[in-house]
């Protein structure tokens, strides 16, 4: 783990990446998906990280602002502020490729070569958390209407999935698609094997993180 100063709402604090670090010519910043999936694919992201410091690329997967051990206030995050703490990761960092996967892919600095893994729209993350608070409430015994509680959110914010997303982030859900300035679209089915983020609970895959590493490889010696 190194730490890297990181720009947010509040200003800039020390934040923390894991970093594969030999001072290699190929250095690739990992963006990671964004909420409950972040956590169900990191031990995977880890793994690929391994894999490619054999292969002789350094890799950086650096916590999103409010995320994991970040001293940042998560309701004070935006897309906006997470894609200038990513941009800000890869100048630290010396990227030279990025990887972002799934939501990641709405925040990560597109002027760097590389690629997305399934990327995925921002109103289609906010629909399936939303929907994941009705169906909770449901099970609990009383009724939440998603639309309504889109309206609130879109001046209160909302708790959604253990998070307090607050307003400025829920906007930016609502309207962000994933950017692509020539990244390659890597698909799950070019893994093999189910995906690691809808799953219930954090998981690995030995087969995954080498599939993924190879791509990564192949495609920065190319």
């Amino acid at each position: 783990m190194v730490a890297w100063p990181c720009p947010g709402p509040g200003g800039v604090t020390d934040e923390l990446a894991i970093a594969f670090d030999a001072s290699r010519a190929a250095r690739l910043l990992i963006v990671p998906p964004l909420f409950e999936e972040m956590n169900r694919t990191r031990r995977m992201l880890v793994e690929t990280m391994r894999r490619l410091d054999r292969l002789g690329i350094d890799s950086f997967l650096p916590d999103l602002p409010g995320c994991n051990e970040s001293t940042q206030r998560f309701e004070a995050q935006s897309l906006y502020s997470w894609r200038a703490a990513m941009a800000q990761a890869a100048k630290h960092f010396g990227a030279t490729h990025a990887l972002a996967m799934r939501g990641g892919a709405l925040v990560f600095p597109v002027a760097l070569p590389g690629w997305v893994l399934e990327p995925v729209k921002g109103a289609t993350i906010l629909r399936q958390m939303v929907r994941a608070r009705t169906i909770a409430a449901r099970e609990a015994g009383w009724s939440e209407d998603s639309a309504e509680l889109l309206e609130a959110g879109r001046t209160e914010g909302l708790e959604l999935a253990g998070y307090h997303v607050g307003a400025a982030m829920i906007a930016g859900l609502e309207s962000a698609r994933p950017e692509d300035e020539g990244q390659r679209e890597i698909r799950q089915s070019d893994l093999g094997g189910g995906a690691l983020w809808l799953r219930s609970e954090p998981g690995e895959s030995a087969e995954q993180a080498d599939a993924l590493a190879r791509l990564i490889a192949d495609g920065i010696d190319a």
